[in-house]
């Protein structure tokens, strides 16, 4: 398969092989793999970027060419890599700050595994009782026309070709998100079209996340509660909706949460049953709130979840307690539904500038400047 990112790839290979490059490129797997995971270079800030998976190989690679392997023979008696220094040296790099261990211990490998599934190889080996990592050299050395060749730094180079691409394009992102959110008009064609482009389908998890957020936290913020502990002393009060943590991170399924209600509200884009009832009951059965990255209807949502569920559980009063847990489906449509309020309430210039502040924080930009 080949994409926009694919001539780079070759590019680098023929810089460094000349002719063999081509051979290079077609007969060795971790040059496939890595073809396929930077099939987003050319999609702009908004796709996935693989980070996490391509910098499981990096930084064993680099610890593979710090010790000179690539020149010497000597690999198979190296006692490995310790995982704290790949951990933090994959935190180093450019939007790495916040990536977790699941690359390097067996996401990474179980992906190849799925994309060569007639290979027997697998990329990352480790040793589990002293946490030693080491890369299969098997897929650094290409033999080509009797030569061998060890595409190590090969790697590196592309690699670093593709995080360039993706820190220009995330760069033009922020300066859109900039340039949009001076317009003083609030009602600006383009700031309304860009964000509701942010709102699409195959939009990142990430950043609809992220502008999900911006949304409902502006269209929270319009809204007051009178509350208290006695008749005599009620609070007025305007809801405020807070962003917990990372996205994607291992939080106990909860992305915001609002007070003075105490509402959780978890973002997510897929329809298994089974990860609703599991961040349900990772948090007792406490209501939640799923902000859905889809266009179909919340009761079709809601019919789905239900059905699905029930071809498993099979009882209907074990379902329906997890249902009654689900406070609200926040769709897409409701979502924009919430913008246009937002929009005439002239704040979309606050949602801009919302959005800009949460992707810096998520993608660790500011370390980029």
């Amino acid at each position: 398969m080949e994409h926009s990112f694919t001539p780079i790839i070759k590019d680098v290979l023929f810089r460094i092989y000349g002719e063999n490059g081509t051979e290079i490129y077609t007969k060795n797997l971790l040059i496939q793999y890595i073809n396929e995971k930077t099939k987003s270079a050319s999609k702009g800030s908004k796709s996935r970027s693989s980070f996490a998976n391509l910098y499981a190989i990096y930084v064993i690679i680099e610890d593979y060419i710090a010790h000179d392997f690539d020149t010497n023979s000597m690999y198979r008696n190296y006692e490995g890599a310790q995982f704290s220094r790949l951990f933090q040296r994959q935190r180093e790099l450019p939007f790495g700050s916040k990536l977790q261990n699941h690359a390097l211990n067996n996401r990474m490998n179980a992906e190849f595994q799925k994309f060569f599934p007639t290979s027997d190889i697998t990329p990352i080996l480790r040793n589990l009782e002293t946490n030693r990592y080491w890369i299969n050299e098997n897929l650094l050395i290409v033999d080509v026309n009797g030569n061998q060749y060890n595409i190590a730094k090969a790697i590196i180079a592309i690699i670093d070709e593709y995080v360039k691409v993706k820190q220009d394009s995330f760069q033009r992102f922020i300066t859109q998100c900039e340039e949009l959110q001076a317009i003083e008009d609030s009602n600006s064609v383009n700031a309304h079209e860009f964000i509701i482009g942010l709102l699409a389908p195959n939009v990142d998890a990430r950043l609809f996340e992220i502008v999900s957020y911006a949304i409902l936290k502006y269209y929270y913020k319009e809204q007051t509660i009178i509350w208290g502990y006695s008749w005599e002393n009620l609070n007025e009060e305007a809801l405020k909706l807070y962003k917990t943590g990372r996205t994607n991170a291992n939080d106990g399924g909860i992305d915001f949460v609002m007070k003075p209600l105490g509402r959780f509200f978890q973002v997510t884009e897929t329809l298994d049953f089974k990860k609703y009832f599991l961040d349900i009951e990772k948090i007792e059965k406490y209501p939640i709130t799923f902000v859905v990255k889809s266009l179909d209807n919340v009761d079709v949502l809601k019919d789905k979840l239900y059905k699905d569920a029930f071809k498993t559980y099979v009882v209907e009063d074990i379902v329906c307690k997890y249902m009654e847990c689900i406070e609200e489906i926040i769709n897409i449509p409701t979502l924009l539904h919430h913008f246009q309020r937002i929009e005439d309430a002239g704040l979309i210039s606050n949602v801009l500038k919302e959005i800009i502040l949460q992707s810096r924080v998520e993608f660790n930009y500011e370390d980029e400047l």
